[in-house]
This record gives C-alpha cells, sequence and structure tokens, in this order.
C-alpha cells in the first residue's frame, strides 16, 4: 500500500541577486518547512504594513504548550510554517515579530505571545489584538473569532479541525485549510475595526489595553507566586504559610517535568493539606483529597518538606494578602443599580462592559468610601466612573424612558 501523502511543502525561494523570488505564494496552501522558504517569506512580510499571526498548539498533557504550527497572512502573501519540521530555525520569525515597522495582528492573543516568550524570550510588538479592539468598538464581550469574522466581513470558519492533534505528521489537507482561514480572514477583521477604532478616536484605548499584553511578568510564572491561584479564605499564618510553600513546590515539579499542575497534586489536595498540615506519611494518607497511595510515591518526602517549611513560616515571612472586600449590610441595592448603570453606559458608548468594570470594581465603588479600582481611571473613568460616583452620591438617577433606562442628573 502506498505511504499516504501529506501536503505540498511550499518550494524554496530562488535567491536572484539580492532579491528573493516570491515562488508558490499563489498556491492556496504554503507550508514552510525550509530555512531558505522560511527567509524568504519573512523578507517579505517585513515589507508589510501589518500582518496577521496565529498558531497552533497542544497543552493537554504538557505545563508548557507544544507549538506545533505557525500561520501568517499579508498582503498576497499566505504562508504557514512548521516548527516541527527537521532543522527548521525560526529566528527569522522571531525577527520579524519584534520588527517595530510591521504592525502584528492577532485575536486573543495572550496565550500565542506566552509560547513566542517561552521560546524566544519575546513579545511581539507592535500587537494589534482584534479580541480587545472588538470589545471597545462594541462587539460584545471576550467575542470568538468566528462570530467577530462573521460580524466584520461575513465570513465563514470551518471549525471542523479545531481539536485535532496539531502534532502529527503529515498535516491533514482540512487541517491546513483551517488554519490557514483563522489568519486571511483576519485581515479583513483588522482594516475594519481599524477604521472605527480611527472614526471613533480609540485607538489610544487599544494601545492602553495592550500595553498590559507587553508586559513580560505576565508570561513568567513563578513558583513563589503560584498560591496565587488558589483560592483560600483561612489567612492564618500557618494555614497560608503551607499554602505558599506546597504550591511552589508543585509549580516547581510541574514546570521540570512539563506536565499539567493536577499531575503533581490536585487544587483540593493542596488546600487540604494548608489546612491539615500533616506531619508524617500515615497523616498524609488520611486525607480525602489525596490519591491513595500518593504517602508511598517519590512525591511525599519532598511534598511533607514543603509542608513543614510552611507551618514553621511566621506572619513577617509571608507575603501581603490583601484583606478580603467586606461589603457594607444593604450595600446589594447600590450594586445592582451600579450593573444598570454599566449596562446602560455600554450599550450607549458601545464599549463592552467586562473591558469597563467586573463585578469586584462595583462591589468596591459601592461599598469603600475612596475605591481604587480600574474603572475610575483613565478612559474608563471618563465613560462609566464619573457616572458611577454620581450615583453613588445621589447627584444621578436611572429612570425608564420609552422602553429605555436614561441618566437623570439630580444637582
Amino acid at each position: 500500500m502506498p505511504a499516504r501523502k501529506g501536503p505540498r511543502a511550499c518550494p524554496p525561494f530562488r535567491f536572484l541577486g539580492d532579491k528573493y523570488s516570491q515562488l508558490a505564494y499563489k498556491a492556496r496552501m504554503n507550508l514552510i518547512t525550509t530555512n531558505d522558504a522560511l527567509t524568504a517569506l519573512c523578507a517579505n512580510l517585513s515589507t508589510q504594513r501589518y500582518i496577521t499571526v496565529d498558531t497552533e498548539f497542544l497543552r493537554e498533557t504538557t505545563f508548557w504548550p507544544k507549538l506545533c504550527l505557525i500561520q501568517a497572512a499579508g498582503d498576497g502573501v499566505e504562508a504557514m510554517i512548521d516548527p516541527l519540521a527537521e532543522g527548521i530555525d525560526l529566528q527569522p520569525f522571531y525577527d520579524l515579530l519584534v520588527n517595530p515597522d510591521v504592525i502584528k495582528v492577532m485575536h486573543g492573543c495572550r496565550q500565542d505571545v506566552e509560547i513566542f516568550h517561552k521560546a524566544a524570550n519575546i513579545i511581539p510588538t507592535p500587537l494589534f489584538d482584534t479580541q480587545i479592539a472588538a470589545m471597545v468598538c462594541g462587539f460584545g464581550d471576550a467575542v470568538g473569532y468566528e462570530t467577530l469574522i462573521k460580524k466584520t466581513s461575513g465570513g465563514k470558519i470551518d471549525k471542523g479541525s479545531r481539536f485535532t492533534d496539531w502534532s502529527q505528521r503529515p498535516l491533514s489537507e482540512a487541517q491546513l485549510t483551517y488554519a490557514q482561514a483563522d489568519v486571511t480572514h483576519l485581515r479583513d477583521a483588522y482594516e475594519i475595526l481599524e477604521t472605527q477604532l480611527a472614526e471613533n478616536g480609540r485607538r489610544s484605548w487599544l494601545e492602553e489595553e495592550s500595553n498590559l499584553l507587553s508586559d513580560p511578568e505576565i508570561y513568567i510564572q513563578r513558583p513563589e507566586n503560584a498560591w496565587k491561584r488558589l483560592k483560600m479564605q483561612d489567612r492564618r499564618p500557618h494555614v497560608l504559610g503551607v499554602l505558599v510553600e506546597v504550591a511552589a513546590w508543585r509549580e516547581t515539579e510541574a514546570q521540570a517535568r512539563d506536565v499539567p499542575r493536577n499531575r503533581i497534586l490536585k487544587d483540593d489536595a493542596i488546600r487540604e493539606l494548608a489546612l491539615q498540615g500533616p506531619k508524617d506519611k500515615k497523616a498524609l494518607s488520611r486525607l480525602r483529597a489525596i490519591q491513595r497511595g500518593y504517602e508511598n510515591s517519590r512525591h511525599a518526602e519532598p511534598l511533607l518538606e514543603a509542608v513543614a517549611r510552611g507551618k514553621k513560616k511566621t506572619k513577617e515571612d509571608l507575603p501581603d494578602v490583601p484583606a478580603p472586600s467586606v461589603n457594607r449590610q444593604g450595600i446589594g441595592p447600590l450594586v445592582d443599580l451600579l450593573k444598570v448603570l454599566l449596562k446602560q453606559r455600554s450599550e450607549e458608548t458601545g464599549v463592552a462592559p467586562k473591558l469597563i468594570a467586573n463585578v469586584a470594581d462595583l462591589e468596591r465603588i459601592a461599598s469603600d468610601s475612596a475605591p481604587d479600582v480600574a474603572a475610575l481611571h483613565g478612559w474608563r473613568h471618563d465613560i462609566f466612573g464619573q457616572y458611577a460616583l454620581d450615583l453613588k452620591a445621589g447627584k444621578l438617577a436611572l429612570a425608564s424612558q420609552d422602553d429605555a433606562v436614561i441618566l437623570v442628573s439630580r444637582d
């Protein structure tokens, strides 16, 4: 039986003088598997005003995402890069990602940026996240790629290959068709969003939000900060100390072995360890959240050592933990009014509610005398924050008129 043939790889670009000739760009699918072809692709894309970028990766069985495919498109250029191809050097593409003259357009790009930061210690710049732009332009909260394309250009995305194994080789034609569509349709969406941002004067709002994605610290997963992922109401020093130490131990193990955190220890088990503080393997075996036989595994000793370290911590040794916000009695109705106000201002301004404020912000505004939340700063203050403070102070009222909520000044 003849071997199954995979997608045809993009032929290498021939070097003519000091210019690269573009070969096979008109082909529907260009799979880059050689360094010559990659260098030529990046040389072409580096002349573009903007490019669209996406990735396909796997993370179900690993701690770190495994990059399996990179998609990129520009004006007249569409290609996919196989990072698993033998001998491939992705440095030309990484150089392109930090080229300040080329805008990198991505959708919901945090995980993509994390991958590039882990692989090459870079953050794409300048960066345009169409998901954030869509929220600024009134397309809804965290709008998905398929929905955005449908609402902007009317395109239809076939998501049939979304959850396939992207590490297998050869990739199927269906997989490559799906992958390529993720960047080709994104070009139309970008141009529509860019026009809307220019028309409504909100480009600076997008840049403010995008700057948060450019902070390298959000992509560095430090073991000493792993406890922050776990919600724990008990703040007694010996409990919090065990939580901090065990979470750090699990994070270190998971990163070193490149396995998901829960493969080492589940979140519920860490909480129970913090509350019970077992001293030995026998006590460890009695915990309900600990897998049976765990006390005899190679993890038992280092885990118990982490518990012991945590129990020795004093209040001074522990990280500062903000006290939980305590809402004043009777504050519920005011929070409800603020929710209505947020909905009204969202519809009035065409900005997604979640981008303006969350429930925690509203509770802080309602209960604190001097709340310091994002909703009271910058552009959020202008379209919502000041209205919220006026409503709280009794200077603003909500009323119904013609089946709509309107604002009534009480000055």
